[in-house]
């Protein structure tokens, strides 16, 4: 071959390997060498129980090992198939059966190829133009979940996040009270406070920072021993705060706090609300997946009554990250609160309908289509399989706690906890019987993070700590991997005592 040849060759190669479009000729090779390791690497292999949660390395090795930084010149598809497989060891392997660090697990296969099926065709959802069968499938998810909450009528949208979904209901219950915050501004408004657990998630408060009202205006309520708000207090608060010369517009209740999974009681929490014309917003991002179980949603009794809810089907139903959504049983708060009718996207005299053109209630333009996943987990597994998959964690969830009730070297921070959330200490051997030295709670304090140390360098699983409150730390262990049986529960309370019975601090 002449030599022009080979650079014309050469310079073809470059131009297509930039160009943002697949060729069956340069691409094919590659990327079904990356399905088939993310098939055999990632999706089966990481998923076995002899597997590690985690391949544990500092994050100066890690630097060492992965070359992170954003380089001038292209490298080739071998190491990118290098660099995938560096990657997926070094991170945690959420989808492993001991993965019950947080509030999310598992990877839900058909989930998974939902969310493959989003990637691939790279919709943005905002109107029925560029997302046809998205806009639809929202709307038709969204309308049955409300109807599971107990509302016939009112909106929804899906969210990047919990956090954000509580945003949401902060606008929504604002702009519902003064319309003119929309227009005017925060300064158009009195002094606005909302009200919610002292246990409830941080995301309200930071929101509420976020949003003009300030910190300082969003007021804890006090909690009862098992983590629910004290209604008293609530009631108590929001009247002091009219005699100071603000202006209550909302409540926050929770249904399924982030430690203790407690469930507030939301029938005399409404009754205020209605008394004092506020917003009930419940959060139930954690424990709103309990609504698909005819045995467990009693939890929720009364969640009807809010004006608002958040519910993220990728906690307690195990739909993939991130999966997070914002509903109201009032009809167009949403779409009045947030449009701005921009008219390059959101004209008026299209050919079709334009009311399915949703994404201007939305504060986000461009959006991904999380709601395929869901829907095709939904369509998979049916309501049935919801239930069932919700029923079986809550099984899991009492077995351990009856396991270790009894078992020495554990002692439960919660005799009955609501959720699927097991709160303990583990009381190594030289502390037993030490419940009355002085120090006895400094040095509980320093056990958890010993053990956490442990299994993380070893794993062998994963299970968070935390203090709260006066409480030192103790391990909290989450249930929402429906793969996991009752000798699961029995590992879990044997690798405690292995890694912990002989730990001194």
């Amino acid at each position: 071959m002449p030599a022009d040849s080979v650079i014309v060759a050469e310079e073809k190669t470059e131009e297509v390997l930039f160009q943002s479009l697949t060729d069956r000729s340069k691409h094919e090779d590659f990327l079904r060498r990356a399905v088939d390791f993310l098939m055999e690497r990632v999706v089966f292999a990481r998923s076995n129980r002899s597997s590690k949660v985690v391949e544990w390395a500092a994050p100066e090795d890690i630097k060492k090992i992965i070359d992170l930084k954003p380089r001038e010149e292209p490298v080739s598809h071998e190491q990118l198939l290098t660099f995938m497989a560096d990657v997926a060891r070094y991170s945690v392997n959420t989808a492993h059966p001991y993965f019950v660090n947080q509030l999310f697990s598992s990877v839900d296969p058909y989930g998974l190829i939902g969310q493959w099926l989003t990637d691939a065709l790279n919709p943005s959802v905002y109107t029925f133009e560029v997302a046809p069968v998205f806009t639809l499938m929202e709307e038709e998810v969204l309308k049955e979940m409300r109807k599971i909450v107990g509302w016939a009528d009112g909106d929804g949208i899906f969210c990047p996040g919990g956090s954000i979904s509580n945003g949401y209901a902060i606008s929504c219950a604002r702009f519902h009270q003064f319309p003119q915050i929309k227009t005017k501004g925060v300064y158009s408004v009195p002094n606005l406070v909302l009200f919610t657990s002292e246990l409830a998630h941080y995301s309200t408060k930071k929101l509420s920072s976020f949003m003009g009202i300030g910190s300082d205006n969003c007021v804890t309520v006090k909690s009862d021993k098992y983590g629910k708000m004290d209604v008293v207090d609530l009631e108590t608060k929001i009247t002091g705060a009219i005699n100071k010369g603000s202006t209550p517009f909302m409540v926050t209740a929770t249904s399924g706090t982030t430690v203790f999974g407690a469930f507030d009681p939301l029938i005399p929490i409404s009754s205020i609300c209605k008394k004092y014309g506020i917003w009930l917003h419940v959060d139930a991002a954690w424990g709103g997946g309990a609504l698909m179980s005819r045995k467990h949603r009693h939890l929720l009794k009364g969640i009807e009554l809010a004006d608002s809810v958040t519910w993220n089907p990728h906690k307690l139903l195990a739909a993939p990250q991130q999966c997070s959504t914002f509903l109201t049983r009032h009809k167009n708060v949403l779409a009045q609160g947030h449009s701005s009718n921009a008219q390059y996207l959101f004209q008026k005299d299209k050919f079709y309908d334009t009311s399915y053109d949703t994404g201007d209630k939305h504060i986000q333009c461009g959006r991904r289509a999380d709601v395929l996943k869901f829907w095709f987990m939904w369509k998979a597994k049916g309501s049935e399989g919801f239930e069932k998959h919700i029923d079986k964690l809550f099984d899991n969830a009492d077995y351990f706690l009856q396991h270790i009730r009894h078992r020495e070297g554990f002692k439960l921070v919660l005799d009955k906890p609501e959720c699927t959330n097991i709160m303990f200490w583990y009381v190594p051997r030289y502390l037993r019987g030490c419940e009355n030295d002085p120090d006895y709670n400094e040095r509980l304090h320093k056990v958890a993070p010993k053990i956490k140390e442990k299994m993380i360098k070893e794993g062998s699983m994963m299970v968070t700590y935390q203090p709260q409150g006066t409480l030192v730390n103790f391990f909290r262990i989450v249930f929402q991997n429906s793969a996991l049986d009752h000798k699961d529960m029995v590992y879990f309370a044997n690798e405690f005592d292995r890694l912990g019975s002989d730990i001194i601090v």
